[in-house]
């Protein structure tokens, strides 16, 4: 049997590609948009994509499962349990509870594992050419190492109207009957690592076990003595606030991905090309530069997306796809690296690339306004604006502010309007980086914004010193 691991570290994701070495045939689950790599993982195996498959409708990522599924020639498999709203809306094979997918000599079996989402499939792996003891579970979102999915997205993001406690209590369903009925020995593959904002407080060790879980998870205990009251309370509580853009991700896996087909390599365009489609609105620049050069030189209208980690997250909190197809023009340093850029967008569904471009030079520039700790007090603005998580904003606030995700911002524009009116924002978060981030995405959406220096830490840092 094969079993590999592809982790993206921008989304914190995973996806797996299972095997048999003996028949030669491979299924897939949870695939990102980006396919090539498991094309070709599955070659260099020798064995074959026949399969296709994904544990739920994602909400932090575009599914690849079509798109694999269509340039594999391979059978496509999703959830048959998502009811009337979050059934699929795509031809492909229903799967159910207890149902078995082989792979010659492996066998994947179908359990239903809803909490998370109605449809959660979790797959349960037995290599049959070594036992006939099942030995690997896929999870999904439903068990992470040391956490649980979160429950409360539909209500989050999707439109739901109080679901949360019913996903809940599905979830403490899914442990009892189906998570710690299992062999202790079995090793759990989650779908997702440290970083995700699938839960709440995610592992950052790629695997677990069953027994593992049942014994020092934060669920275990409740579980164990049947308290569900106590579960629930304790699961719901803290969930971080949801990107607005998950709402967008949900639609989009729910009635199918658009099939995206080879792509051509990037086009590399000259600084005067760019200059004059930024002048005209036909094209909008994608900064990947360090925060700290950005600040020192900002091209105009142009977001900032550094090329470190979260680009994808970080993209689809700046550019809404389904609000406008302006196209995106890349700053990278190489053809390599522009080619790994469209690949973060892709998994967000941000298809709409024209280009990349490697200086800023030639290209129309300002500095962006910020304001020293020191000096807020008499600098004129309408709005103190903590762009943290509400937990963090609880924690701690430079007094006077209000907070709002930078997940949200673009999403909420008229609300901000409303706290505003059209004045300045000084924009802040906990180091800088997010406030970076959507500062340049409210600029180009309008608003006049300065930054605060050294974001809320250098204000505590200030603070303590007076």
């Amino acid at each position: 049997m094969i079993l590999e691991r592809l982790y993206d570290t921008d989304l914190a994701q995973a996806s797996y590609l299972l095997a048999s070495a003996a028949a030669r045939r491979a299924i897939v689950v949870d695939p990102r948009r980006d396919v090539q790599v498991y094309l070709d993982l599955a070659a260099a195996h020798g064995v074959q994509i026949t399969d296709v498959t994904e544990t739920h409708l994602h909400a932090d990522y575009l599914s690849g499962s079509r798109e694999l599924a269509e340039a594999a020639g391979a059978a496509l498999h999703v959830s048959g349990h998502g009811g009337a709203d979050w059934s699929y809306g795509y031809d492909a094979q229903l799967l159910r509870d207890g149902d078995e997918i082989e792979l010659g000599e492996v066998r994947v079996r179908v359990l239903a594992t809803p909490g998370h989402t109605p449809e959660h499939l979790s797959f349960l792996i037995t290599d049959g050419g070594m036992t006939d003891q099942p030995g690997y579970l896929l999870s999904g979102d439903f068990v992470f190492a040391g956490d649980l999915g979160r429950p409360d997205l539909l209500d989050e993001v999707a439109g739901g109207e109080d679901t949360r406690e019913d996903s809940a209590r599905a979830m403490f369903a899914s442990l009892r009957d189906r998570f710690v009925t299992l062999p202790d020995h079995v090793l759990v593959l989650p779908g997702h690592g440290a970083g995700s904002a699938c839960g709440k407080s995610l592992g950052a060790v790629p695997a677990t076990t069953v027994g593992y879980e049942k014994r020092v998870a934060w669920w275990a205990p409740f579980v164990e003595s049947g308290d569900e009251a106590g579960f629930v309370d304790r699961l719901l509580h803290g969930q971080p606030e949801a990107h607005a853009y998950f709402a967008r991700m949900k639609r989009q896996n729910r009635d199918g991905p658009a099939l995206r087909g080879p792509a051509e390599p990037l086009a590399e365009l000259s600084p005067a090309d760019v200059a004059a489609q930024l002048a005209d609105g036909s094209a909008v620049l994608l900064d990947t530069r360090e925060l700290a050069d950005v600040r020192r030189r900002s091209v105009s209208g142009a977001l900032t997306v550094p090329a470190s980690s979260k680009r994808s997250t970080f993209a689809a909190w700046s550019y809404d796809p389904e609000r406008e197809d302006t196209p995106l023009i890349l700053l990278a340093r190489d053809a390599e690296q522009a080619e790994e850029l469209r690949d973060n967008l892709l998994r967000v569904g941000i298809d709409e690339v024209a280009g990349y471009v490697t200086t800023t030079e030639g290209l129309r520039s300002f500095t962006p306004e910020t304001v020293a700790p020191a000096d807020l007090a008499a600098y004129e603005h309408d709005l103190l604006l903590d762009v943290r998580g509400r937990e963090e904003h609880a924690l701690g606030a430079v007094p006077g502010s209000a907070q709002l995700h930078a997940g949200r911002a673009l999403w909420e524009l008229e609300q901000l309007e409303a706290l505003h009116e059209g004045g300045r924002i000084v924009v802040y978060c906990q180091s800088g980086l997010r406030a970076g981030i959507i500062s340049a995405a409210l600029r180009r959406a309008g608003c006049e914004v300065a930054e605060l220096e050294g974001s809320y830490a250098g204000w505590s840092q200030w603070a303590a010193a007076r």
